[in-house]
């Protein structure tokens, strides 16, 4: 990347700092003034957002889902690493989802006063385990979507995605491939098309927020959710990943004195995919991996292997549930581990992506998510860290399956 390219990526990254910077100011200003038609004019936007979230975020799961499934190559002699990728991936995310849930259950996050949220309670259907587990199923192509059945939606587009491996004729599944993909694009396009006008989301969010505060709200307790989803980071990062790696008689601390480049530019950066670069050197000529390892597994790792993601899915859509009202017990918080766990695999190349899909299962039970709000401004260090991790573990997989493949 030549100097001119490098002054002009750090003027936008200057840029966009001082837009949020901005939007956050003028968001507070707004909230603390008196100005009536202000308030109007930021409810309406926070809804239209919430509408674009719930409009773009489930497509954006199914598509990112099969898109990633039925692209993924599996065959010759890399169907040995990408069956042990696939096996390491799912593992990590699944543990990391499970470290946020153990630290949600120790720290207890403080909620708001029940007497200010209006409480979301479930319908006597849903209650019933027999009528839940019938309504996975469902009865059209569409039907998922317009309900917002979140488990449903990924449920199909597994389904549909393994099905689409199936077909023999290779026309026709290259037709099908390419259906999904461009569809995917589309949305992408719509994607990056809202992450544009994010600042405006933020000073509505924000403005609201601080009407909201001005009434009674208490949103103290948004220090713990936090806490939270740092720590499990933190935990994931410095406690599983490096046991992990002592368990396959790899150092963990030389492996990440290697590493310490690539995660530098990710937790800067914010950026997986931009950080590949980086991540692929590191793996070859810091961690001695194999070249073909190397640019076969990081990719793939880069799109599916989504820890800090899994704990940030969690933990938002737990804490926002609880806030509004819903009651959450020990088999609810075992559900969400999965769905956290195949959202955060799904969540390939969307822009905010754990921002999107949380907003999106938070409204697939008619939770409101004003609360989100309060979390976007905090958003740009919680990605921070996480894509850290994101790395850490892309590298951590990598090296295992090497060093069991040598």
């Amino acid at each position: 990347m030549s100097i001119y390219s490098k002054l002009q990526q750090l003027l936008l990254q200057q840029r966009k700092l001082l837009l949020y910077v901005l939007a956050i100011s003028l968001g507070i200003a707004s909230g603390l003034s008196e100005i009536s038609f202000l308030h109007q004019a930021v409810h309406l936007i926070t809804d239209a957002f919430m509408r674009i979230f719930n409009f773009l975020s489930l497509p954006l799961i199914a598509l990112a889902l099969i898109v990633t499934i039925t692209t993924y190559k599996t065959d010759g002699e890399m169907k040995s690493l990408s069956s042990k990728t696939l096996q390491y991936t799912f593992g990590t995310t699944i543990i990391a989802a499970t470290v946020a849930c153990v630290l949600y259950i120790l720290i207890a996050p403080k909620l708001p006063d029940a007497n200010m949220i209006e409480a979301v309670t479930p319908t006597a259907e849903n209650n019933d385990f027999k009528n839940h587990l019938l309504h996975l199923i469902p009865i059209n192509l569409f039907e998922p979507f317009l309900e917002h059945r979140v488990i449903s939606v990924l449920l199909m587009s597994i389904a549909i995605a393994i099905a689409t491996r199936k077909i023999n004729n290779i026309e026709a599944r290259s037709a099908i491939i390419n259906f999904f993909q461009g569809w995917h694009d589309i949305f992408m396009v719509l994607t990056k098309w809202v992450v544009t006008i994010i600042p405006l989301a933020l000073y509505a969010f924000i403005a609201v927020s601080v009407i909201e505060l001005k009434g009674g709200q208490d949103f103290s307790s948004i220090i713990e959710y936090l806490l939270v989803i740092i720590l499990a980071n933190v935990v994931q990062g410095v406690v599983i990943l490096p046991l992990w790696l002592k368990w396959h008689n790899i150092s963990p601390l030389s492996t990440a004195a290697a590493a310490m480049p690539a995660l530098t530019i990710a937790f800067f950066s914010k950026s997986s995919s931009g950080t590949l670069p980086i991540t692929i050197d590191c793996a070859q000529s810091r961690l001695g991996i194999s070249p073909i390892v190397a640019k076969f597994i990081l990719p793939l790792c880069t799109t599916i292997n989504m820890n800090g993601c899994a704990a940030f899915i969690f933990t938002t859509v737990i804490y926002i549930s609880q806030s509004n009202g819903m009651i959450i017990d020990y088999a609810t918080l075992a559900s969400w581990i999965i769905i956290a766990t195949i959202a955060a695999i799904g969540n390939a190349g969307v822009p905010m992506g754990c921002f999107f899909l949380s907003a999106s299962l938070l409204a697939a039970q008619g939770v409101p998510i004003s609360l989100m709000g309060i979390i976007l401004p905090f958003y740009a260090v919680i990605d921070m860290v996480e894509t850290a991790l994101n790395v850490w573990s892309d590298l951590c997989v990598t090296k295992v399956v090497y060093e069991r493949s040598v």
